[in-house]
């Protein structure tokens, strides 16, 4: 078990091993975070035995069991349950009440995300902004990736549009024409974090845009015709 000692990295927890919390469990180890991890089956937590020593089978959720294990030690709790809403939701609610800093629940429904913000928990929507991020890569093949940070705020990565090349930034005017704002322009080993209005844009020039959606839709239809 984790003591709350002094601690030079964050302590995760991770309720529920579908999918999406394997994933999670995956890529948190592999940059080195402190897990703790339960679920009810033995086969999935004996997949991530070698993530994690602290990895527990549990017959249920209720607060003294996820006591016992050790998740009120935890930075960060995660809520990975999506098929059984009800366990989900008492779930979160026992991990907020243990007074756990930050806790992420996974929603299946705006229903779902409803309640459990209510409860105090953060939600995500896995499908939702999985569909999003492949969405923006399907309308254009120049969008290299795409993060949807809240409804109104997303940046982007992507290829300098053809017919911007050759133009200067304030030529182009990505902030008054489509409301997105350059972040910085990478091409090649050199990137400009502070870029100039008088910049011209190259071939191969990298972009990191932040703004709405639909700015980036914009920018999408204007680079295609």
């Amino acid at each position: 078990m984790f003591g709350k000692g002094k601690k030079e990295k964050l302590i995760y927890g991770i309720v529920g091993l579908g999918r999406f919390g394997y994933a999670l469990a995956t890529e948190l180890a592999q940059s080195g975070a402190d897990l703790i991890v339960l679920d009810r089956d033995e086969e999935k937590i004996a997949a991530v035995r070698d993530l994690t020593e602290n990895a527990f089978v549990v017959k249920s959720l209720d607060k003294k069991t996820l006591l016992d294990t050790g998740l009120k030690n935890c930075d960060v709790a995660v809520v990975c349950i999506g098929e059984h809403i009800d366990t989900s939701i008492l779930t979160t609610l026992n991990l907020v009440g243990m007074g756990i800093s930050t806790v992420v629940a996974k929603a299946t429904s705006i229903e779902h995300g409803e309640i459990l913000e209510k409860l105090g928990a953060e939600v995500v929507y896995p499908e939702h902004d999985m569909a999003v991020r492949l969405a923006h890569k399907l309308e254009t093949s120049r969008v290299l990736d795409f993060v949807q940070l809240s409804e109104k705020i997303n940046i982007s990565k992507l290829l300098i549009p053809d017919k911007a090349v050759g133009k200067t930034v304030l030529d182009v005017n990505l902030r008054s024409h489509f409301g997105l704002n350059i972040i910085a322009i990478e091409n090649g080993n050199s990137v400009i974090e502070t870029v100039d209005p008088d910049y011209t844009f190259r071939e191969k020039d990298i972009l990191y845009l932040s703004g709405s959606k639909e700015g980036f839709f914009k920018l999408s239809e204007w680079a295609s015709n």
